[in-house]
């Protein structure tokens, strides 16, 4: 294991820390930590209203963002903004250039602005805690944060790249954004492969798959339950409740199995804006008995969630946007518990769940060819225990959240001092 950066403080940026929904990055602050590495915590917003996951106590980087009232945020930026300006006013007025020219070109000039405001505020902290490298999460908002952060310190940033940031952000800025950064990564080989065809060859070089690990130690296995008669079979789904997770294909699955007089109870795990749409869906098909909206919640009630199921669904599909996932996290830590997965051939997914091997794919939008996945799993119990077996071997091989943290150290630590070359003034102030 290589040894952790002399004298290195690295700080995260993310749009909201902690967040629910975003265990994988908690579990890569937790694990950095946990590697030796210094962290601070760079919020855009403010903290996600509790509850928290657990985890979240065991992090001692408490996050830092701008004052919520508009006062006291106008007056902590005008003080940041100031002495970002004094401390280095040639790498200040470079990011502001480049401040202007992407509010210029960008329909989102507000949220431009608001990152520019952000950084400065930042850039004060970071010269203060005497930060050595800056690393964001999504290539947006956090990601524009983080570059104007580093002209204005002259502080080398990377970025990982995820799903949704990846194909919503325009090729040119995507590309841009990597030439300027030390390295990037992403999580999934679908993703890399996307970036190789935006990027140019003399960037190809930056760009590193690191897979988003978990903790395998919080979920002890267990080999599938073979199917007892007139026991219900519990499924389980979780995902936000939005458009790309193909949660109305899961409930028009989910009819078909009643037709069929399958015994069974889905339980999806969750908040988002389709929780009426999905409701009326259920109602509509008689399945108020056999489908549940569960809500969102913690890490530590999902885990006991996960035991308590029988099979892990999840039907995700390519938006009308071009939305997509990488690899959801979730079927990662359902893997871990050894619940047999079904789910869709789209994006990222195939590399863990390969068909036949460690789970079952069907086509997205394909309610008959899911409910006949599911409909095997509940009637094969050998099948579903060699599933689930193959799975966890794969987990301990590339997601296992202490090997995928120490890659990305090492390109912290490899990298942290190539991408930006920084004026004799910035190097005054960093040392």
């Amino acid at each position: 294991m290589m040894p952790v950066m002399a004298g290195g403080r690295v700080a995260y940026i993310v749009k909201r820390y902690p967040r629910l929904s975003e265990t994988f990055i908690l579990n890569e602050i937790r694990a950095m930590e946990r590697l030796g590495v210094a962290l601070h915590i760079y919020s855009l917003l403010p903290p996600e209203p509790p509850p928290h996951h657990p985890m979240v106590a065991e992090v001692k980087a408490r996050p830092i963002h701008l004052p919520t009232t508009p006062g006291r945020k106008l007056l902590a930026a005008l003080r940041s903004h100031a002495a970002a300006f004094r401390a280095a006013p040639r790498g200040y007025l470079r990011a502001a250039a480049h401040a202007a020219t992407l509010m210029r070109h960008s329909r989102a000039r507000l949220s431009t602005a608001r990152q520019f405001l952000r950084a400065g505020f930042f850039a004060d902290d970071m010269r203060r805690q005497g930060i050595t490298h800056l690393h964001a999460h999504f290539a947006n908002a956090p990601t524009v944060t983080a570059e104007l952060a580093s002209m204005m310190t002259g502080v080398p940033f990377s970025f990982t790249t995820h799903a949704k940031d990846l194909y919503l952000t325009s090729p040119r800025l995507i590309a841009e954004r990597v030439g300027r950064a030390a390295f990037v990564v992403t999580c999934t080989h679908y993703n890399l492969d996307y970036l190789r065809t935006v990027v140019g060859s003399a960037a190809m070089p930056k760009l590193s798959l690191v897979y988003h690990g978990i903790d395998l130690s919080h979920f002890s296995y267990r080999p599938p339950l073979a199917p007892a008669a007139g026991r219900v079979v519990r499924l389980i789904c979780v995902a936000r409740l939005v458009a790309k997770k193909g949660l109305d294909d899961l409930v028009a699955a989910c009819a078909l199995l009643a037709a069929q007089g399958m015994a069974f109870h889905c339980e999806i795990v969750g908040g988002g804006p389709l929780a009426s749409e999905l409701a009326a869906q259920i109602a509509a098909c008689g399945l108020i008995d056999k489908v549940s909206l569960r809500g969102a919640m913690t890490h530590a009630d999902l885990i006991a969630l996960y035991r308590a199921c029988d099979l892990f669904v999840l039907a995700p599909r390519i938006a009308e946007d071009g939305d997509r996932d990488g690899i959801p996290n979730v079927i990662v830590e359902a893997m871990a518990t050894g619940l047999p997965v079904v789910s869709t051939s789209v994006s990222g997914i195939p590399e863990l769940v390969r068909h036949e091997k460690t789970g079952l794919l069907v086509e997205p939008r394909d309610p008959a060819a899911l409910a006949a996945a599911i409909a095997r799993l509940i009637t094969d119990p050998r099948l579903c225990r060699r599933l689930a077996e193959a799975a966890r071997g794969e987990l301990d091989q590339h997601f296992n959240c202490w090997e995928t943290a120490t890659a990305l150290r090492d390109l912290v630590g490899a990298r942290r001092c190539e991408a930006v070359t920084p004026e004799p003034e910035m190097l005054r102030k960093v040392a």
